[in-house]
C-alpha cells in the first residue's frame, strides 16, 4: 500500500519488462525483407528487419512509419527525391507517401521500425515480399 495525502492506494503487481538486445535479435534474422516483431507498445509494433537491395514502391494509407537505422546505410527513395540514411539516423514516412528503401550495391542494413500493429510491409501492394503475419523474435 502506498500513502498519498491520507488516501491508501493499492499498487498492482508489475511485471518487469524484458530487455531487448538488438544485436541478438538481429542475429536471429537471416533473410532480408522479412520483418520480425520484437515488441509492442500502445498499439504499435516494434519491428526489426534486415534489408538488402531495393524494396518495392508502396505506401501506407492509414499509417505513418518510423525507420531507425541500427547498422549500415540505405537511401529512402520518394517519387520527388531521396534521403540518405546511416546508422543512428531516423526518418518518419508520413501516411500515404509512396516510398521504397534501397541499400547501396552489395550492402545490407539493419532497421528498426515503429508502426501500428497490423501494418503490412508492402502497404497497399500485394507482392511476393508481402509478410502477412510477421513472426516474433
Amino acid at each position: 500500500m502506498r500513502h498519498g495525502g491520507g488516501v491508501r492506494v493499492a499498487l498492482a503487481a508489475v511485471t518487469i519488462p524484458e530487455r531487448i538486445r538488438l544485436d541478438k535479435k538481429f542475429a536471429a534474422i537471416r533473410e532480408p525483407w522479412q520483418p520480425r516483431i520484437a515488441g509492442e507498445l500502445n498499439g504499435q509494433h516494434l519491428k526489426l528487419a534486415r534489408i538488402a537491395g531495393a524494396f518495392i514502391w508502396h505506401a501506407h494509407a492509414e499509417a505513418d512509419e518510423l525507420f531507425l537505422v541500427h547498422r549500415g546505410r540505405f537511401r529512402m527513395e520518394f517519387r520527388d527525391g531521396t534521403v540518405e540514411l546511416a546508422a543512428g539516423d531516423v526518418i518518419i514516412v508520413p501516411r500515404g507517401v509512396e516510398h521504397r528503401p534501397v541499400t547501396y550495391d552489395g550492402e545490407e542494413a539493419e532497421i528498426v521500425l515503429f508502426e501500428p500493429a497490423g501494418t503490412r510491409n508492402t502497404g497497399n501492394i500485394d507482392h511476393a515480399r508481402t509478410v502477412h503475419a510477421p513472426g516474433r523474435i
